[in-house]
């Protein structure tokens, strides 16, 4: 059988400027919700007739494709969570990644903005261990429009559990709300522990 795993406690205390900690606090239930969902289905997995495997239907094939979706999910909501709560002020090494790998900090922003926009699951910028250079990427749900060997950094919720309670519909509204509480020392330590 899998490792179970645990869900990791949301450490906010109070509203963020355009975030209430309400909607955050909702949020995290859903998270929850992953974390559970992981571990049934890695369980289901462990106990499933492997010998029935087959690509039109199987209760295996369809418990791998859900456990992409789970497993994301949790992985995501552990990367968006920590990144709240900041002064927003870019700096440090990954403000001079990004300096190098977009131009400029405003280009940069641009697409990650217009990637969020567009993104009907998450905007992810990502550092690509094959080209050593950072990307925005858009996904549409967690398991769909991931890149391998690609580890995300910055990880921007947009479905709408995200930003509805706050902001209705304005997605654009939810965005600014996000790089006002951005939380770049935590974005600076993953760039330290994991990339040097």
């Amino acid at each position: 059988m899998s490792k179970e795993y645990s869900a990791e406690p949301l450490r906010l205390d109070k509203d963020l400027e355009g975030i209430s900690l309400k909607s955050v606090t909702e949020h995290q239930k859903l998270y929850e919700g992953y974390v559970k969902k992981t571990n049934e289905i890695q369980g289901k997995i462990s106990a499933a007739d492997k010998l029935e495997a087959n690509a039109v239907y199987s209760a295996i094939g369809e418990l791998k494709r859900q456990e992409t979706f789970a497993v994301n999910g949790m992985k995501l909501h552990e990367a968006y969570f920590p990144l709240l709560g900041g002064d927003g002020v870019a700096k440090g090494r990954i403000l001079e990644m990004i300096e190098r790998d977009f131009g400029s900090y405003d280009a940069w922003k641009d697409d990650f903005i217009a990637t969020g926009m567009s993104a009907r699951g998450w905007a992810i910028l990502a550092y690509d261990w094959k080209d050593m250079r950072l990307h925005n990427y858009g996904m549409d749900a967690q398991n769909v429009g991931a890149v391998w060997g690609a580890s995300p950094l910055i990880a921007m919720d947009m479905y709408e559990h995200a930003f509805f309670m706050d902001h209705g519909t304005n997605k654009k509204a939810y965005i600014e709300a996000f790089f006002k509480t951005l939380n770049w020392d935590f974005v600076n330590s993953i760039v330290e522990k994991y990339i040097g």
